[in-house]
């Protein structure tokens, strides 16, 4: 160890000491950033400590829960843990922990997915957890695979331990069957867990995986539980869900609780004989795969039921994690939710509440939460409108893209300043309305501290000024059937016939940043004027005939799955072309856009385009080297900035004379390269962009730039005289624009 520990070990201690008494402030990352300069091999130097081993736990959602949980299980079995019970989890937080800590059995550590490469390979973990992975911050982290390749490069580092993972999540089990094929891990078997049966859930839009990482194949579902969870194979190469070795069993979800066994079905009596049984008084299918996780973790550390059923009875987070309180009799709920997969999940907790309720969501943009906010538009708020009475609010840095989002599922929600501000609304409902408040990351502490000062202060808080809102029911209104201004034709008469249609063209493979939120935003905007819309959704293998649609959109994606959308796009050239030239009006975002020009990018290889626009795609370097930001642009198609954002690694020239979409105008951002300044592309009632958002969402003069070229094309495919575009009342979409445009430096 020598002088370097002993020097880590001394500034450590000081930063530890001043943190705590000079600044007042926790000392859970600091002492330990401070100490890894001095000694970069800390955490192997510290592994000593651990008697008995220690465990890594990892993935998306649930990394906080699992981890402090766990722990519980095994102090109540009388281990003595070393924890970074606080969420830290990178290498500074788990030496912080290993530095505060004495002679322990267990280390129980949370582990940020990016991070177990820095950690793993001086840790030697004997388990790494794996729990699921989802789409999350995606300008930070990039695309799942790039989470991957750093899981399995952290495994290679440390070939004895044991990888536990979730089988029913097919990214998970793609990471084991990868490792298993590391040098040095021919021995080190692989632990799966899962669900044995479908409980019955409802589905979301999005998910994250959809095809083979094999072989590129759409994935097969026997059922699905959320996201990608589930019984999953693939028809082509036969990779499928493995052999679970512990399986959750009669799972029972309700709004009072959950309960299930958890079994070893490759053991005698199917393992039902030791089999752990587990309920909790709280709900949500992700918690059952949370709380199985555990269980499993805990037989194999050799923990009993008891200890395990002890600590989940105990369990009461106070960290904002489903932490619920009481302020003077009425219940508040506060949770974090910082992907679409975590936000659904949220979402059927406060849709099993059929009473009267406020729901509150914070939103920030952060560093570590994602600058980019396209993913709100990746969650089914619509499914909150059918959630029984309710009052909606939006706060946080982001509110403004938040009140837009819900305004487009049809639920009318107030910005409000801060937490105290939504302290003081909730205090004008009764005493017997529940709150729900969800928020992302770096929101989540500010509504905790608020909370926490209602509750020290006796849970009496002043009520806003003013008349209460009444909760509304908005059942019947999230299907775009929301009350507006009559559409009208030419000569001024009320009129409805037949319905605008808009194809969106592989939604199931082109659907990344929020794209899909652009058909959202037209649909609506159709159905409030009263005019009549339909929406074909054109999905991998289908046929679309172009003659009889009015707009197109096409979103971006990953590239495995734009590898295989532009096989689908390619075969429908001519059709495409023949729209195009006839004036029909289509919205391209980022891959989408690519494609419409003579070259572009499949895998990082030119490739040629569907050559329906002047321009080429290239790459300059790899698809790391990206261009990723908030954007703004002049067009002449918007009065104000047309504000998005942008990440992509394509660089996209323009041959002479072809229009670009806009000019940027923001203090950020470099749209299609960096030579420029300019975005995007207009081409006859073609617009292609880079900007996703989605787009649309906060620039409402372009969607109804592209509304009324659908209805000229529908006036002339019906022959009859086009419908005109009344005015709607767009005020908050052009707050989250100006928001936008002021935090840019754009006018």
């Amino acid at each position: 160890m020598g002088l370097k520990f002993t020097a880590a070990r001394a500034v450590s201690a000081v930063s530890t000491w001043g943190l705590k008494n000079v600044f007042h402030r926790p000392a859970a990352n600091f002492p330990g950033k401070v100490a890894l300069y001095v000694d970069p091999q800390l955490i192997a130097h510290l592994r000593g400590k651990l008697g008995r081993g220690s465990v890594c736990i990892v993935g998306t959602n649930g990394k906080t829960t699992v981890t402090n949980l766990l722990a519980d299980v095994l102090e109540r079995a009388g281990q003595r843990v070393v924890c970074n019970r606080t969420g830290a989890n990178l290498d500074s937080g788990v030496s912080t922990a290993l530095l505060h800590a004495g002679a322990a059995d267990w280390g129980i550590f949370e582990s940020d997915e990016l991070w177990l490469a820095k950690i793993l390979p001086q840790l030697q973990a004997d388990y790494v957890l794996l729990l699921n992975l989802f789409r999350d911050q995606l300008d930070r982290c990039g695309e799942i695979d790039r989470i991957q390749d750093s899981i399995v490069k952290a495994l290679g580092s440390s070939p004895e331990t044991v990888l536990v993972y979730n089988a029913d999540d097919p990214l998970c089990a793609s990471i084991a069957d990868r490792a298993a094929q590391l040098p040095g891990r021919e021995r080190t078997r692989s632990i799966a867990f899962g669900v044995s049966e479908s409980m019955g859930l409802a589905q979301n839009t999005v998910t994250d995986a959809t095809m083979c990482q094999r072989c590129s194949t759409m994935f097969e579902y026997d059922w699905r539980q959320y996201g990608q969870l589930g019984e999953w194979h693939c028809p082509k190469c036969g990779f499928a869900r493995p052999t679970l070795d512990f399986a959750a069993e009669n799972v029972k979800l309700d709004a009072t609780g959950l309960a299930f066994s958890l079994v070893k079905p490759g053991a005698a009596d199917g393992g039902r004989a030791g089999a752990f049984s587990v309920s909790a008084p709280f709900s949500g299918a992700y918690m059952v795969y949370n709380l199985a996780a555990v269980g499993v973790a805990a037989s194999l550390l050799g923990c009993t039921n008891e200890a395990l059923q002890g600590a989940i009875a105990a369990f009461d987070p106070q960290n904002g994690r489903l932490q619920t309180y009481d302020l003077a009799g009425r219940r508040v709920l506060l949770n974090l939710a910082k992907n679409p997969t975590g936000f659904n999940q949220n979402l059927k907790i406060v849709a099993q509440d059929p009473t009267p309720k406020v729901v509150a969501f914070f939103i920030n943009d952060k560093e570590a939460d994602g600058h980019d906010v396209s993913w709100l538009w990746d969650i089914d708020f619509e499914e909150l409108a059918q959630a029984g009475p309710l009052v909606a609010y939006a706060g946080g840095i982001r509110g403004r893209d938040m009140a837009v989002r819900l305004k487009y599922a049809g639920i009318a929600a107030e910005v409000v300043e801060d937490a105290d501000d939504l302290l003081a609304r909730i205090a004008q409902q009764p005493r017997e309305v529940s709150a729900y408040i969800i928020a992302n990351y770096t929101s989540l502490p500010g509504c905790k501290a608020a909370l926490d000062a209602a509750v020290s202060a006796g849970g009496e808080v002043v009520p806003a000024p003013g008349d209460a809102p009444q909760p509304r029911d908005y059942g019947a209104k999230a299907a775009g059937k929301q009350a507006g201004p009559k559409a009208a034709s030419a000569d001024g008469e009320d009129v409805k016939g037949e319905p605008v249609v808009i194809a969106h063209l592989f939604p199931d493979l082109l659907n990344l940043y929020g794209d899909g939120g652009n058909v959202r935003v037209l649909e609506q905007r159709l159905a409030w004027r009263g005019i009549p819309v339909e929406v074909r959704r054109v999905c991998h293998g289908d046929s679309a005939d172009l003659a009889g649609v009015d707009l197109i959109m096409m979103g971006g994606s990953p590239d495995r799955e734009q590898k295989l959308a532009s096989a689908d796009i390619v075969a429908m050239r001519d059709d495409l072309d023949a729209y195009v030239q006839d004036g029909g009006p289509l919205l391209a975002i980022c891959g989408s856009y690519q494609m419409l020009g003579r070259e572009w990018l499949v895998d990082g290889e030119k490739v040629p385009g569907l050559g329906l626009v002047g321009m080429t795609t290239g790459r300059p370097g790899t698809s790391a080297d990206r261009l990723v930001s908030n954007i703004a642009l002049l067009s002449p198609l918007s009065d104000t900035p047309v504000v998005g954002y942008e990440n992509h690694a394509g660089r996209t020239y323009l041959d002479e004379g072809v229009e670009p979409f806009g000019t940027v105008v923001s203090n950020t951002g470099l749209g299609n390269n960096e030579e420029t300044k300019q975005d995007g592309v207009r081409y006859k009632n073609v617009l292609g962009t880079y900007l996703h958002g989605p787009l649309l969402a906060k620039n409402p003069q372009i969607a109804d730039w592209l509304l009324e070229r659908a209805l000229e094309r529908q006036a002339k495919r019906t022959g009859k005289e086009p419908l005109t575009l009344t005015p709607l009342d767009d005020a908050p979409e052009q707050a989250a624009n100006a928001f936008m445009c002021g935090k840019l430096g754009a006018k």
